[in-house]
């Protein structure tokens, strides 16, 4: 399943890269904006949990149509 995810703030792209290698991204309206594959409930959970460990805000998180 894809997913879309906004986190508040903009990330810097060695840190989108280097936390998140699965997904793409952009900034856009002091918004980082990450989208990709979310294969499973396991993988879901470890991208949340990165998240937290950087401290980053996730303000949207949702699964966009296939």
């Amino acid at each position: 399943m894809r997913y879309e995810i906004r986190v508040s703030g903009v990330m810097s792209e060695a840190t989108r890269r280097e936390g998140f290698p699965e997904l793409e991204g952009f900034v856009v309206s002091s918004q980082t904006v990450l989208f990709g594959d979310v294969v499973d409930d396991a993988h879901l959970y470890g991208l949340l949990a990165r998240f937290q460990s950087l401290g980053l805000r996730v303000t949207e998180f949702r699964q966009l149509p296939e």
